[in-house]
């Protein structure tokens, strides 16, 4: 007979227990914040200028669609995912595991997930999207998901999800199993993987403490019984059967999933082997050409007084070169020297935001919403009670999640964009921003003149060449009371000195200069703005030790897939790529668990150099 004082604290059964009641009540927060839809309207209802794109063998009836307009109108939504009324218990759970309504509702870049069986679309927005009719035939369930994903950002804060009662779902595919955990966002092999893991962890806690390893064994059994409890929405027709044989399914989804044949790629919209040539012929004379010539004095206040602070390679994309950052002795002003020609920029920049990088770049911009709230908060806060920004033009906005985050606080405020890249004509496109400024800012200034109430520049002066003349513009374009808001990496930050050149806020080649606030605020002074706020700790961005790793990666092993790594992909150079991110791993939690230390530090030290990054909001005086 079990005896649950016999043998060890049950550590490890206490932790899964844990583990189970968190998760349990988050699923079940989850699916009570999906809304059923209601009756459907009177049969008069127009539901012109919408679509009802459905996967194979998904046949909602005429009221269930109705419904599902006069739901998605009354809402305020372009895009509406319609969840099965008797959707499975396994899709359920591993739908509700990836998406949280109410977070798809109140963050725009929150990304899209659906359940893949019905999604109604505005017309305008297929049509912004590049969608036509032929895309949207003969879609099952993951195309149908990889599709909600896609229209998200063109319906970055109108995408929704409602329950319909009366749509049915049609059985799952076990041959597509990895496809669908793919398109769900879960990761296929990491996921099998952990679940060998889990696993282990349950016959690691009834064998260490059999009775409280027993419960947490059954509470997992039944878990699916505690998240559907009560009145729910979603009400699974295979409830029953899922739970009682919950253990022996997973066993045979998980046998399914290994055995089953791995997802089709999709092709890729640039295949990096045909750049090599271009890439080949570029460094064919050697580095020379992307650098001007080295410059003795101090660019910010002009002294000779020079020290080497970092000679580095590019440890952001691996490609070829030396860079070398000098520190003035007077100002503490840091700058690359000698800094990249027009045509090293061209280079260096090349396949990073945009491109090959273009993805990974949108993706790591995705996760940033905290940090562009925390800009637009700092500004509200610095405004007369009762007022708004009328227009507020961001410059070097990329794809402008910041924009798009920010008129969530601040909805009568035009937002317009700024950069050289083809992401701002994107931006407009997604509907993020209402203008795409394509150039370069002191060169439109005088176009703009006096438009704007608010210009922000995020991570965007470290990069310019002259830092000054970015400044001169900012002046120009504001009305007199307006606010420029800049954000920078803090070259006085700890860690800068304890990580040297992988130091992520260094960024070669890409950052020309990094200034102390002390020498921005003097600099706006001299320009005739009044610095209202300044912000260390809230700015701090939470990676040096991540970067740091990640940096010490690439110049390691460079991804041998990448068009500017001489010899290509060799399966030697593969084999040293995989066995060096194995390697990795574990000094990535260990910098991860870093990081999340050094940010609530960054909180109370930030001023005084714990933090990587700084804010500053200054006025335009009148005059």
């Amino acid at each position: 007979m079990l005896n649950p004082a016999d043998g060890p604290f049950p550590w490890l059964a206490l932790l899964i227990g844990l583990g189970l009641a968190g998760g349990t009540r988050t699923l079940r927060r989850r699916l009570r914040a999906l809304p059923p839809l209601s009756a459907a309207p009177a049969t008069d209802h127009t539901i012109a200028g919408w679509t009802c794109v459905t996967a194979t063998g998904v046949r909602p009836d005429a009221s269930t669609v109705r419904a599902a307009v006069a739901h998605a109108e009354r809402e305020r939504l372009v895009v509406l995912d319609l969840v099965p009324g008797d959707l499975p218990t396994d899709e359920l759970l591993t739908l509700l595991g990836r998406l949280d309504p109410d977070r798809v509702r109140r963050d725009p870049l929150a990304r899209g997930r659906g359940a893949g069986h019905a999604l109604l679309v505005h017309d305008d927005v297929l049509r912004r999207a590049g969608v036509h009719a032929a895309d949207l035939a003969g879609l099952d369930p993951p195309a149908l998901i990889e599709l909600t994903a896609r229209l998200k950002p063109f319906a970055a804060d109108g995408t929704g999800h409602a329950v319909a009662p009366d749509l049915v779902a049609p059985p799952p595919d076990p041959a597509r199993r990895k496809r669908w955990l793919k398109a769900t966002g879960v990761p296929v092999w990491p996921n099998l993987v952990g679940g060998l893991g889990e696993a282990a962890a349950y016959t690691g806690a009834c064998v260490t403490s059999p009775f409280w390893g027993a419960l947490a064994f059954l509470a997992m059994w039944f878990q699916p019984y505690a998240v559907v409890a009560g009145r729910r929405p979603v009400r699974p027709r295979d409830l029953h059967r899922a739970t009682v044989l919950r253990p022996v399914l997973a066993v045979r989804r998980w046998v399914l999933a290994v055995t089953g044949p791995r997802p089709a790629r999709a092709p890729a919209a640039i295949d990096p082997a045909a750049l090599r040539p271009e890439y080949a012929r570029d460094v064919a004379e050697g580095l020379a050409a992307f650098f001007e010539d080295r410059r003795t004095t101090c660019p910010w206040c002009g002294s000779d007084r020079l020290a080497v602070r970092a000679r580095i390679g590019d440890h952001l994309q691996g490609k070829p070169g030396r860079f070398t950052l000098e520190r003035c002795r007077d100002c503490a002003h840091v700058f690359q020297n000698p800094r990249l020609s027009l045509a090293g920029l061209d280079y260096y920049y090349r396949d990073f935001y945009d491109g090959l990088g273009g993805a990974g770049a949108e993706a790591l911009f995705g996760t940033m919403s905290r940090t562009y709230r925390g800009r637009a908060e700092l500004l509200r806060r610095n405004l007369p009670p009762g007022t708004a920004p009328r227009a507020w033009l961001d410059v070097g906005t990329g794809h402008a999640h910041m924009c798009v985050v920010a008129r969530t606080l601040l909805p009568d405020t035009v937002f317009d964009g700024l950069d050289l890249g083809d992401g701002v004509e994107g931006a407009r496109r997604r509907g993020w921003i209402r203008t795409a400024h394509r150039g370069q800012f002191p060169e439109l200034a005088d176009r703009l003149a006096g438009d704007y109430d608010v210009v922000s520049m995020h991570h965007y002066l470290e990069h310019t060449r002259d830092p000054f003349a970015e400044l001169d513009a900012a002046a120009k374009v504001l009305v007199p009371g307006g606010r420029l808001l800049i954000e920078l990496p803090d070259p006085q930050c700890w860690y800068g000195r304890v990580l040297r050149g992988l130091w992520l806020p260094l960024f070669q080649p890409q950052h020309q200069h990094l200034m102390p606030w002390r020498n921005l605020e003097a600099a706006l002074n001299a320009r005739g703005f009044t610095v209202l706020a300044r912000e260390h700790g809230r700015a701090h961005q939470g990676n040096d030790f991540t970067g740091a790793v990640s940096q010490a990666l690439t110049a390691l092993a460079p991804d041998p897939a990448m068009p500017w790594v001489p010899g290509g992909p060799t399966p030697l150079r593969r084999a040293r790529r995989i066995a060096l991110v194995s390697v990795a791993v574990p000094a990535f939690v260990v910098a991860v668990l870093l990081d999340a230390a050094v940010s609530l530090l960054a909180l109370a030290a930030g001023a005084r150099g714990g933090s990587n990054a700084y804010r500053l909001l200054a006025r335009k005086d009148p005059g």
